[in-house]
């Protein structure tokens, strides 16, 4: 039993009937790889012998009385596997369209909280006899960091291993996801049999919460010290002149900056990590701004085609890991530890080349803001939110649509995890492509989350159906935007 941090509890206090505060890991399987064959039923045993690697997945959510404090993680003493595992199968072709078709529905219901907070979708019918697992976590059990060494945990190195004891998983870089998974072999059974533990009564959740909150409180002072010498730094730094990114709210309007519907639409592109990597080195940037001016590249283009491309730069919200270097190496399986950075992308710039070069510039100057804020400022606010309030505020805002009424904070939300750089399987089918869909938020209607694979990169895109409908076109549009870095590339 564990208390939610306050940053996991926000995305339980964010969640309203048109805000949904889950994500999407789906994966790509050919199951002409598995031994004797693929069915349902194993990959239900196969789930069920893992369980104990994925701590997440039996817990549930326990209120404390009045909402005093943030809610409780609890082994779930009802615990079915089968209310969590579901079988689908879309329609012919069976391609990327009928695909996201199935994982827009999934992702448009909210996750039920009595109960652990996932599910896992087989998904058969795809082209090509492959079959699909499309895996709906909430945000507030684990970020993509803890999702990437989850994932390690259902994932072998081999079709048919053998008998060889498994290490529970790698050990996570700094940037957050399991390292090579070459040297993986079937799990090991739990030390101890699984048993729940009782669900602490009102009164003790009472008492624990008022002395877990009257112990944050006491962090109060330094906090509140802490984030004015961060924000007095931000403004000397602004105003020497130096290279700043944008204020939020400093944003252009776009058509999916609007209210929230309850109605999800996904799509999907898969780029070759090689050519990324020639970019990168052709124009010394990082990965991650030549992800960036990809998603800014595409952007422009569909926005253009649209007459809606603004004059003003469109701004991202970046998700980074605050995992110190200092913690203990292992994975970490659960909860957040994420702060954002905001960057403009620069779809103000025509030109790709000099576009990826502002973006890179401004990007470093948003780590500088970031650092000299402290990545951790964000989780500690958290800590001392009152619940109540913030939950009451968020479904307010929701239903009287506040978000149609104002700028945007940001634009868009992009988020660039690295994933496993080895040929791995699931149940021993070969894990082809991988993907990634993170939530949307009110009035930042758009959200592109990018995983690698070996030697491809999965683009995950989300938006509403009423106020991106063609999203597909945004999605298609990638390739294009690396064809152009690509061509510019060889020239230098």
């Amino acid at each position: 039993m564990e208390r939610l941090t306050g940053i996991d509890a926000g995305f339980l206090y964010m969640e309203t009937p048109t805000l949904h505060m889950h994500t999407l890991k789906i994966s790509i399987v050919d199951p002409t790889t598995v031994p004797g064959g693929y069915s349902f039923a194993r990959v239900g045993e196969v789930l069920g012998e893992r369980l104990h690697l994925l701590p997440p997945f039996r817990r549930r959510l326990v209120e404390v009385p009045g909402g005093l404090h943030h809610p409780l993680w609890v082994e779930d003493p009802d615990f079915d596997l089968a209310h969590h595992l579901h079988r689908a199968e879309i329609a012919a072709p069976g391609g990327p369209h009928q695909l996201g078709e199935l994982i827009s529905d999934i992702a448009s219901r909210q996750l039920d909280r009595s109960h652990p907070l996932w599910e896992l979708w087989v998904v058969e019918g795809i082209e090509h006899g492959h079959i699909g697992f499309v895996a709906k976590i909430h945000h507030a059990a684990a970020d993509g960091v803890a999702a990437a060494a989850m994932l390690a945990n259902v994932l072998d190195a081999e079709a048919d291993p053998g008998g060889r004891p498994q290490d529970e998983a790698d050990p996570a870089d700094a940037g957050g996801p399991p390292q090579d998974e070459a040297d993986a072999a079937p799990v090991a059974p739990p030390s101890r049999p699984w048993r729940p533990e009782p669900i602490p009564t009102g009164t003790e959740r009472l008492v624990g919460a008022l002395r877990d909150l009257l112990r944050n409180l006491a962090t109060l002072p330094g906090l509140v010290r802490r984030t004015a010498a961060g924000l007095t730094a931000v403004v000397r730094r602004r105003r020497s002149g130096a290279l700043s990114p944008p204020l939020p709210f400093s944003t252009p309007r776009t058509s999916f900056n609007r209210a929230l519907t309850p109605n999800r639409w996904f799509a999907m592109a898969s780029l070759p990590l090689e050519e990324v990597k020639a970019v990168r080195g052709a124009f010394g940037v990082t990965i991650n701004d030549v992800v960036l001016a990809l998603c800014a590249g595409a952007l422009r283009r569909y926005l253009d085609e649209r007459g809606e491309l603004p004059e003003r730069p469109l701004l991202a919200g970046v998700p980074v890991s605050t995992g110190s270097p200092d913690q203990p190496e292992g994975p970490r399986l659960a909860g957040n530890r994420v702060s954002n950075l905001f960057t403009s992308l620069r779809t103000d710039i025509a030109d790709p080349v000099e576009r990826l070069h502002a973006i890179h510039d401004v990007t470093r100057a948003a780590k500088e803001v970031q650092d000299a804020l402290g990545p951790e400022m964000l989780v500690d606010w958290s800590e001392v939110t009152p619940p109540r309030i913030f939950s009451a505020w968020m479904r307010l805002y929701s239903r009287l649509k506040l978000a149609d009424r104002h700028r945007p904070p940001i634009n868009l939300v992009i988020s660039n995890v690295p994933g496993p750089r080895q040929p791995l399987h699931i149940a021993g089918a070969r894990l082809l492509d991988l993907y990634s869909m993170g939530p949307i938020l009110e009035g930042i209607g758009l959200n592109i989350t990018v995983w690698s694979y070996v030697d491809r990169l999965g683009f995950g895109l989300v938006a509403c159906r009423e106020t991106m409908p063609d999203i597909w076109d945004l999605a298609d549009h990638l390739p294009d935007a690396l064809a152009e870095l690509r061509k510019a590339a060889q020239a230098v």
